[in-house]
């Protein structure tokens, strides 16, 4: 791996040999856009409108292949001689307007030096792909430093085959470790297995990077990732992300959820916030990994009251929550404890009891044998079973079940006041068996679904967050009772919870204020604003959100470590230059330290004598970052040891302590 260089010396002369190619070709590019400017219904302003052409070549439009081919250089480069006559090559001239940025010459050039193909075609211009990813052997980094805060802000994606990767997804050094507890801010060495933990850094390699510690242990991960929306969407919570293209957004997540799979524990649960603009796309993605069969449903939640300046005269007022786990149906792996009321008797003492219902959903052609008259054996009363819904026992067990006391009839108690049999339950055997109620479909259960169509809009988030850190702007955090309604369904005290896009630490303050364990990873600035100073409250006992519904006090602790970082912090100099001053001082720093992508020559890219000072400041930053290399984002565990790196002794004890005792490899 060549240092600030980045250049591989045998690559020389093939490098030469691209860029010549590549100068011939945008000669060529130029030609192709003078004959097309003569079709003006393929242009809107200085827009080509790819897929109008591709639409009418495949349709082989007569007068727009004899306008291409009456062009020497068109003619020479796309068709072919045949014995009576001439074959135009339709599919590579496709190829050519789908797959290349032609219409800027360095730009293109420079990109074609770095970029990904795919038979011969770039990977990020495959425009057809939905759902049958084109970055399917690949993965797809993407990182940020912060949030929108008024200006365009740059979100940088890059896609890495998997023989591009070789450090990437290794454990990365921890470093400036410390712990927040009752007594303040401590520093540490070691982390306990019960200790809560917050992670500065890219989510896909921070999940990687904890795999071998936590993996199999997650209980519950809950994520509101940033959404595939349309541009300048009222709700943009991740601004900043607004142009994702779908497939990428696609790949973005499939990376993401397929670790987050390893980490699951038996039975556990991903529950997964969404807009209704990628809701069906992430379900059709997330029924690929976790499997069809594992699917637990979707749940509306309300986020406003109503908005009348909305498109189509439609206030769309709901978003999402998809659910998934890892076993199959059999196993109830949510539920609710609810607080039931117990009947006592003279007959029964000492045991209260409780009703149930006495038919099920099976009809009388699916249970014959559960289709039948219930006589009440006092009275002699009769209860006609009904065709749709048959009784729970069957004709064969009624008797049993009557003389062990599990039936009740309408004259059996005069407090009673039902006309029909149930089922008696007691207490002291829900209290053994720990079934919980089911969640949603039970009449009991309508407060879960109260308060994620009433009680957990966006309001409620943005003011919870503000009460508690009031000089910070930070836009539709979760509100906190909506977490509290799935931590309920779907853990116990003490389980571990997991949430990677951590934003504001809605999911780690609820979690502190239930008892649950927690993991929170985070790689936008706002960390150290917002989400910290958060949870530092909620250890000092405030007051907001749920805290009074649990008779929040105060306590707890949280480790906070953060990635080292190697050539993030020049990702983090690209996005923040405003000018072309703040860029050149980062191709200085970058040409003296940074790790570079070997495929890219940083000086002779951005050469006085080529066209990279033209370009547009936004244009610059991609060509920039994609000079870097990706698998040098941090430091990896298996170097820490390295003198060039000069780690403290105190942070290699934290990691020896962090990876060796969960079975790491450090030479992995």
């Amino acid at each position: 791996m060549m240092k600030g260089t980045g250049y591989v010396k045998t690559l020389e002369k093939r490098n030469i040999q691209i860029e010549w190619g590549c100068q011939m070709e945008t000669a060529l590019m130029k030609e192709i856009k003078e004959v097309l400017l003569s079709f003006p219904e393929y242009w809107e302003e200085d827009t080509l409108l790819t897929t109008k052409v591709v639409e009418d070549l495949r349709e082989y439009r007569t007068d727009l292949i004899e306008t291409l081919l009456s062009n020497d250089n068109i003619h020479t480069a796309y068709s072919i001689k045949i014995r009576n006559g001439l074959v135009f090559k339709t599919d590579e001239f496709i190829a050519m307007l789908r797959f290349k940025s032609y219409w800027e010459n360095s730009y293109t050039r420079f990109r074609n030096e770095i970029g990904l193909t795919s038979e011969g075609k770039y990977l990020k211009y495959d425009s057809d792909v939905i759902l049958d990813f084109p970055y399917k052997d690949c993965i797809l980094e993407g990182g940020m430093t912060k949030e929108d805060t008024g200006k365009k802000e740059l979100y940088y994606h890059s896609v890495l085959a998997r023989e591009e990767i070789d450090v990437m997804l290794s454990p990365k050094v921890l470093t400036n470790m410390k712990k927040y507890s009752e007594q303040g801010e401590q520093a540490i060495t070691r982390i306990d297995e019960k200790d809560n933990l917050i992670i500065k850094g890219n989510n896909l390699i921070a999940l990687h990077s904890i795999k071998k510690r936590y993996a199999g242990l997650v209980k519950m991960i809950y994520i509101d990732p940033p959404y595939f929306f349309k541009e300048k969407k009222e709700k943009d919570a991740f601004a900043y992300n607004s142009n994702f293209h779908m497939s990428t957004w696609l790949t973005f997540m499939k990376n993401r959820l397929e670790i987050a799979k390893e980490l699951l524990a038996p039975g556990g649960t991903i529950w997964m916030s969404i807009s209704e603009d990628g809701m069906h796309y992430l379900k059709v993605l997330a029924d690929s990994i976790f499997g069809a069969d594992h699917f637990l449903g979707t749940t509306p939640r309300r986020t406003r009251n109503g908005k009348s300046d909305v498109p189509f005269n439609y206030s769309q007022d709901f978003d999402f929550i998809l659910a998934y786990t890892n076993v199959d149906e059999d196993n109830k792996v949510i539920g609710r404890s609810v607080d039931r009321k117990y009947y006592t008797s003279d007959d029964y003492p000492n045991r209260p009891w409780r009703l149930t219902d006495s038919t099920t959903q099976k009809n009388s052609t699916e249970r014959p044998n559960s289709y039948f008259t219930m006589v009440d054996p006092k009275t002699g009363k009769e209860y006609p079973a009904s065709k749709k819904r048959t009784w729970a026992v069957t004709k064969d067990t009624f008797q049993k079940y009557y003389d062990d006391g599990y039936i009740v009839f309408p004259d059996d108690y005069d407090f009673l006041n039902i006309s029909k049999p149930y089922i008696r339950k007691f207490k002291d055997e829900d209290d053994v068996s720990g079934k919980l109620s089911s969640v949603i479909s039970d009449f009991v259960m309508q407060e879960f679904l109260n308060d994620l169509m009433n009680n957990s809009k966006n309001k409620s988030g943005n003011e919870e967050v503000s009460e508690l850190i009031p000089e910070e702007n930070f836009n539709y955090p979760k509100p906190e009772n909506l977490l509290k309604s799935i931590i309920e369904v779907s853990t116990n005290e003490g389980d571990l919870v997991l949430d990677f896009f951590m934003g504001s630490a809605t999911t780690q303050a609820v979690s502190m204020k239930m008892n649950r364990q927690f993991i929170g990873i985070e790689q936008m600035d706002y960390i150290q604003t917002v989400s910290v100073p958060r949870l530092q409250r909620v250890i000092e006992g405030e007051q907001g959100g749920i805290s009074k519904d649990v008779q929040w006090q105060g306590g707890g602790s949280f480790v906070y470590v953060e990635m080292q970082e190697l050539n993030t912090k020049y990702f983090r100099l690209i996005q923040e230059a405003e000018n072309d001053d703040d860029l050149n001082k980062a191709i200085q720093l970058m040409n003296e330290s940074a790790y570079l992508n070997f495929r890219a020559d940083l000086k002779k890219i951005t050469n006085e004598n080529t066209d990279f000072g033209k370009l547009s400041i936004d244009k610059k930053k991609c060509i920039l970052l994609e000079t870097l290399d990706m698998n040098q984002l941090y430091l990896s565990y298996a170097e820490m040891d390295d003198s060039k790196f000069e780690v403290d002794e105190s942070v290699k004890k934290f990691n020896h302590s962090f990876y060796q005792n969960s079975g790491g490899d450090r030479n992995e």
